[in-house]
């Protein structure tokens, strides 16, 4: 999710569509929120691993 994040992201600010953009850092928070919880063990959405 962060890597497609980073990807919306820079697409976004090369073509200057602000919707990507947008997308883009939504989808960076939302993976590292992921990211941090998943690290610290706390179970996300039910389940303790996601792959």
């Amino acid at each position: 999710m962060i890597v497609l994040g980073a990807v919306l992201l820079i697409l976004g600010l090369i073509f200057g569509f602000s919707i990507l953009t947008y997308i883009g850092v939504v989808l960076l928070v939302i993976g590292a929120v992921f990211w941090v919880l998943g690290a610290v063990g706390r179970p996300i959405g039910g389940r303790k691993v996601w792959y």
